[in-house]
């Protein structure tokens, strides 16, 4: 493993995995798994040498994503959300990569996503328009998460046939605001409903914008990471039940997502979110009846499989899935 992976590793054994139960029961990432994160460089590992960042390519970052999410999936989750925001910004306007880049990467500015307008079919949830100076965001994102860790979200908004990546400041207000979603599982990932309405941001904090098409045909090309945080618990399952066919299974769905091109992508998502459900499954049955007491790993991990089955998903994703369970 290389240095980083290592690093993600040792976090996720002594840090984030004996404290996961404790995570879910209350309900809160504690602010110090965070820091322990940013303190390692993993808030820059895909960001650019030049700002602070690892550079790391996607076959590290796909492996520390699957260490992290080993440990606990709500902190990676959280954590996650981080990198997406910090590629566009390197990509982007020159002024916004000065001001922010060096602090994304080192993670002192934390940041999360409100994208599903990009690539959700029909009409678009969220609208920009330019109004002077000003952009003017109108709609709702139902899945926004780390609400109350992150300083900033890049949102994405359709203005015609763009898709506007928009930086808003995560702060609630008449325009902005923010409402829990109960979840039965990753509840500490403090996912949130944001609703923004007439929402005034500076123009200049227009980080892209890109042809609705050009975004969706390559939307497959990455997909990639998400099925890390099911290799993850994957993972996790096969180590606690010890030398098992989940070992091999695991290396085998690893491998198909890292081989697969992006029309093979969605059917290798589906097969590791797939597997996680089986694998929590195995736990709990191997384990007893102790795994479904509160505390224990075995139903903490059945639970958030199912959340696997359906986070990020995309229809070729959901129709896979749906023929790979249902035989």
């Amino acid at each position: 493993m290389t240095d980083v992976v290592a690093r993600a590793r040792a976090l996720a054994d002594d840090l984030l995995f004996p404290a996961a139960p404790a995570v879910d029961a209350t309900g809160v990432v504690p602010a110090g798994h965070l820091d322990a994160l940013a303190a390692a460089g993993l808030y820059g590992l895909t960001g650019p040498a030049d700002a602070g960042g690892l550079a790391a390519d996607l076959a590290t970052t796909a492996a520390v994503v699957e260490e992290l999410a080993a440990g606990d999936l709500s902190t990676a989750f959280v954590w996650l959300q981080h990198l997406g925001v910090v590629r566009r910004v390197a990509a982007g306007p020159a002024p916004l990569r000065e001001a922010l880049l060096a602090d994304l990467c080192a993670g002192r500015r934390r940041a999360g996503i409100a994208l599903q307008a990009a690539v959700r079919p029909g009409p678009p949830v969220i609208r920009a328009h330019r109004d002077g100076q000003c952009l003017v965001l109108d709609g709702a994102v139902p899945w926004v998460t780390g609400w109350g860790h992150v300083g900033l979200l890049l949102v994405a908004a359709r203005d015609d046939e763009r898709v506007c990546f928009v930086l808003v400041d995560a702060v609630p207000g008449p325009t902005l605001t923010a409402t829990p979603q109960q979840m039965v599982a990753v509840a500490a990932s403090a996912t949130v409903e944001l609703a923004l309405s007439g929402h005034r941001v500076p123009a200049d904090r227009l980080v892209d914008a890109v042809p609705l098409a050009d975004l969706l045909a390559a939307d497959p090309a990455g997909l990639r990471l998400n099925g890390s945080l099911a290799l993850g618990l994957v993972a996790r399952c096969a180590r606690l039940l010890g030398p098992s066919p989940l070992d091999d299974d695991l290396a085998a769905a690893r491998a198909r997502l890292d081989t697969a091109g992006p029309g093979e992508l969605p059917a290798a998502r589906a097969h590791a979110s797939a597997l996680a459900h089986r694998a929590a499954g195995l736990l709990v049955a191997v384990t007893g009846s102790r795994a479904v007491l509160a505390g224990a790993h075995g139903q903490r991990l059945a639970r958030e499989a199912l959340f696997l089955l359906v986070f990020g998903s995309r229809p070729a994703i959901k129709q896979a899935l749906v023929a790979e369970l249902g035989g």
